[in-house]
């Protein structure tokens, strides 16, 4: 302003011996033309203190986010993505947790985007039933995916503070896993028949695009808290008294709940009474489902008397703290009989379906009567983070159990089948369980386990835990002419490990079988540790770069509860036994 106030008065004085008409006009031109170039210098000194200053914003956001960005699968996605975003600004980024709340952001509006063509591909004629079906499927999951982002976003904002470290690490690593997990889901509906893969293929770029954003959100989560608690470590590496933590507990290795005081059914009041025989408040599971609370932080138990329930029940994502108890596992049955080759989807064909976190069961079965030749029909999905299962059965034939996402724990359970029984992408503990395969079809393998992992950083897989893995009566005499393995790769990452377990002389030497030729051979995780029985030994196992036999027990013990599924934060509030340790 003080130079413009110079320019003005030179103006002024050099006018004074002009006439006065010609000075007036003049003087007006003159201190308009100066303003004019005075307004011009100023605007090229601004823009380019302002291009200074946007060039200073752009490389320090865009080295965040670079730096963010590295540790991911997809690198260029990531940068591109998020660095061109409206929010990404110096003002908003100045921390990798910004770069993931933002990639957060931009992937919830991926999902309601792919929620919007999926419904208008509903509207469409000439669907078949199946398609509808696995459409449905895949709102089912995008509703879930939503929650997931958002509980997401929850606690990335109350990170570090709100919990252990350690306890939010595998928080947010299980959501994003999870979130993962519903965009293959989605896809796996439509791959039956050549129909179906049409709308795959209208579906797969906007799912696909989810799924690696998640991927590059969780790779970015990992890196972050990996790098957090190894710093805290540091901090308490002289503090020789702490063994171990799980989850910000310490939990010495020989503390099993099996010296607890368990929770008995005649110490538990249940809420409800499902009887079939009208004695009790409903005579089906289904409605008794449905006039539970929602989102209740109380347990809400109901008891099922003994009977057999012919009916296909679920437990939505908003019933929670549900638990079902039984009369028995012979007794209390819930059996259904849906199947793909009748024109299910899989994940629509499970007998029971629980997605409201904290689900409990006990003293049940959970059964699909399709059969061997019926394909695909699943007894019981499991979708519920901090699930438990105690004395339940899971019977059926290809299928059984669909392990789905999340984490969730089987204790003193028995679970029976053919091809891939105990399938799915949860972080999954089996603990003395009697797993056993049945006698499938004419031509057919068993495989007891078909884990979905699809990225190297999702916390999730199948652990077999202190269980006995064998044949059931109809398959033992017969067992030479049906070969059964441990398991195979349905997805790339696949990651199965059976410790500390019988293994019956039914599985085959080789232990393990390829998917489909080499894939994912080298990426899988297959392991096994110190197992017994007579189809335990090695010696004759693959030589998968993936499978190993695992030797130490400090690197057998991240696949115990206490560990995979951070079980020291929620196993005892389930009453239920089980052990933290190896």
């Amino acid at each position: 302003m003080t130079r413009i106030k110079e320019l003005l008065t030179k103006i002024s004085d050099s006018g004074k011996h002009i006439s006065s008409t010609k000075k007036h006009k003049k003087v007006i031109l003159a201190v308009f033309g100066s303003l004019v170039i005075v307004a011009a210098i100023i605007g090229i000194v601004a823009g380019v203190n302002s291009r200074n200053n946007s060039d200073e914003t752009d490389t320090s956001h865009h080295a965040i986010v670079k730096s963010a960005c590295s540790s991911t699968r997809y690198p260029d996605l990531c940068f591109s993505e998020v660095a061109t975003a409206p929010a990404a600004t110096s003002k908003n980024v100045k921390s990798k947790k910004d770069v993931i709340e933002l990639s957060l952001n931009i992937t919830t509006t991926a999902v309601e985007h792919n929620y919007f063509k999926i419904k208008k591909l509903l509207a469409k004629n000439g669907l078949t039933e199946r398609e509808k079906t696995a459409l449905h499927d895949c709102l089912e999951t995008i509703d879930e995916t939503l929650d997931e982002l958002h509980e997401a976003i929850e606690d990335l904002h109350e990170y570090p503070n709100q919990k252990s470290l350690t306890q939010h690490a595998d928080d947010l690593k299980t959501l994003m896993s999870a979130a993962m997990t519903n965009q293959e889901t989605c896809l796996d509906g439509f791959s039956y028949d050549a129909a179906d893969k049409k709308i795959r293929k209208v579906l797969i770029d906007g799912e696909k695009y989810v799924e690696r954003m998640c991927s590059n959100t969780l790779a970015m989560i990992k890196n972050m808290t990996d790098t957090d608690i190894a710093n805290e470590m540091l901090k308490i590496s002289s503090n020789r008294k702490l063994k171990e933590e799980e989850n910000g507990i310490a939990w010495p290795e020989w503390l099993s709940a099996g010296d607890r005081r368990l929770l008995q059914s005649s110490s538990v009041t249940p809420d409800v009474v499902v009887a079939a025989d009208g004695s009790g408040n409903y005579k089906t599971v289904s409605e008794a489902v449905a006039k539970a609370p929602e989102r209740s932080s109380k347990r809400y138990v109901i008891r099922i008397k003994e009977g057999v329930y012919r009916e296909n029940v679920e437990v939505p994502k908003k019933k929670t703290n549900i638990m079902f108890l039984g009369d028995g596992r012979t007794k209390t049955i819930i059996t259904g009989q849906r199947n793909v080759v009748d024109g299910s989807t899989t994940f629509h064909s499970a007998t029971v379906a629980v997605v409201g976190e904290r689900f409990l069961a006990r003293s049940i079965t959970f059964q699909n009567t399709a059969g061997p030749s019926k394909h695909q029909a699943v007894a019981l999905r499991v979708g519920a983070d901090l699930s438990a299962f105690y004395e339940c059965d899971m019977l059926a034939y290809q299928d059984t159990l669909y392990a789905h996402s999340n984490r969730q724990f089987y204790v003193n359970c028995i679970i029976a089948g053919t091809v891939d029984f105990i399938f799915g992408n949860a972080a999954a503990v089996f603990q003395n369980c009697d797993i056993h395969a049945r006698r499938p079809n004419s031509g057919q393998k068993n495989m007891v386990t078909a884990q979905g992992r699809t990225d190297p950083n999702q916390n999730t897989g199948i652990v077999i835990q202190k269980c006995r893995i064998g044949a059931t009566s109809d398959l033992q005499s017969v067992r030479s002419n049906f070969p059964t393995y441990l398991g195979r790769p349905w997805k790339e990452y696949s990651r199965t490990v059976v410790m500390q377990s019988v293994i019956s002389d039914v599985i085959h030497p080789a232990g393990w079988h390829e998917w489909s030729g080499s894939f994912a051979l080298r990426t899988l995780f297959y392991g096994e540790y110190r197992n017994t029985g007579a189809g335990a030994g090695t010696s004759g196992r693959v030589i998968w770069e993936g499978y190993k036999v695992i030797t130490s027990a400090s690197e057998a013990q991240a696949y115990s509860p206490g560990r995979f599924i951070a079980g020291g934060s929620w196993l005892n509030s389930t009453g239920f036994p089980f052990s933290l340790g190896l």
